[in-house]
């Protein structure tokens, strides 16, 4: 077996790049930019007001209004000392401006606007040009994940488009004869879970709403095979099951038939250790084990940083951190271990260490707690890394 750090270190080596292509913005959610997006215009475009209330300039108190300007309109006038215009959010200052009043602060008195409490210093509630970002400046690195906000940004500088990498395109295999299908025996079966839960995983991720790539097979080899043909299709491989050393799991040995390259096949972890990483026919191929536990925790920290990095993700791990325990903890075994956890106040709590079956404490859950090999014993205080979950 090998360790966590070595399986992940030969795991992200042999990352394949995705095709990019230009989209528009409102299809880049969820993706991740391929090259840096560099403003076209400056932002804002012009001094804007940042209130509604009075363009004024002079030092007041008081000042003879001369006009008014609603967003998206320009004063071709200059203010000049005494005078003001009624202004509104967003809109054009004009030439001459001193400061922007608030118009709780404005107060008509016959024909003259008058201040009402103390004069704002200079450029108050001005929103300067370029003051956000300038012409040729950057606006997000390759690699970024367009969220909401981000598309945002961009979208204000004046871009439509961005290079963005495509999303992978993801099979996932389950193996075994111990599902419960229709028309088959129910006793001594079992419901099938793991592939739901996968594609679940995948939907929220790759923001896709389908389970396009599902397949199953038996314990049979030439079954197996024909499936791992057609799962090839794909840019990426899952499959559950199939993985331990019994007699009935048959996926390393029909790898190995159809000339995969197995990089590593047991990891010194807990849940996971059967873990199984190949290369066929090209193709990232992640091999996991059947217990859903074990599933999801590798696929939180196995698979899914792949699938960023095969996007080009410039950090494609779980967002981490290093955080006292609320507790102590005393962990048994030479395997690094992920933990359940929850993160409340600034401190880390482990949740019920459940078998590689019980998914519960993993609904519960905020954070994965990481507990490396080399120490087995922490004290109430002691640091703790944890991985948010996404």
């Amino acid at each position: 077996m090998i360790s966590v750090e070595e399986a992940k270190r030969i795991m992200m080596a042999r990352v394949p790049p995705l095709s990019r292509q230009h989209y528009a913005l409102s299809e880049c959610v969820g993706r991740f930019l391929a090259t840096d997006a560099i403003a076209p215009f400056d932002h804002p475009l012009f001094d804007m007001s940042a209130v509604d209330g009075y363009a004024v300039c002079g030092p007041g108190p008081e000042w003879r209004p001369v006009a008014a300007i609603a967003a998206g309109q320009i004063l071709k006038d200059i203010i000049r000392p005494g005078e003001c215009a009624r202004i509104f959010t967003g809109a054009h200052v004009p030439s001459g401006t001193e400061r922007v009043l608030m118009q709780e602060y404005a107060v008509r008195v016959d024909s003259m606007i008058v201040l009402h409490g103390e004069l704002p210093a200079m450029g108050a509630n001005i929103r300067r040009k370029g003051e956000q970002f300038i012409k040729g400046g950057s606006l997000a690195r390759a690699g970024d994940r367009l969220e909401p906000a981000t598309i945002g940004l961009i979208a204000s500088g004046g871009a439509e488009e961005v290079e963005v990498s495509f999303k992978p395109r993801v099979s996932v295999v389950r193996t075994g004869n111990e599902f419960i299908e229709e028309g088959s025996p129910r006793e001594g079966r079992i419901y099938s879970s793991n592939e739901r839960m996968l594609f679940a995983a995948l939907c929220k991720e790759l923001r896709k709403s389908d389970d396009e790539g599902a397949f199953s097979a038996s314990d049979d080899d030439a079954e197996i095979e024909t499936v791992f043909k057609l799962a090839a299709a794909a840019d990426a491989i899952i499959t559950t099951g199939g993985v331990s050393v019994g007699d009935h799991d048959r996926v390393r040995a029909v790898l190995e038939r159809m000339g995969a390259e197995i990089h590593f096949h047991g990891v010194a972890q807990k849940p996971g250790k059967p873990m199984l990483f190949a290369t066929l026919e090209g193709k990232p191929f992640f091999g996991l084990p059947g217990n859903p536990r074990a599933v999801m925790i590798l696929f939180w920290e196995f698979v899914l940083p792949f699938l960023r990095a095969m996007q080009g993700a410039r950090d494609p791990w779980l967002k981490s951190d290093v955080l006292p325990m609320g507790h102590g903890v005393n962990a048994k075994g030479d395997r690094t271990e992920f933990r359940a956890a929850q993160v409340r106040g600034g401190r880390v709590t482990l949740l019920a260490d459940e078998g590689s079956h019980m998914l519960r404490s993993l609904i519960e859950a905020d954070a994965l707690a990481y507990l490396p090999a080399k120490q087995r014993t922490w004290a109430t205080g002691d640091p703790m890394e944890v991985h948010y979950l996404p």
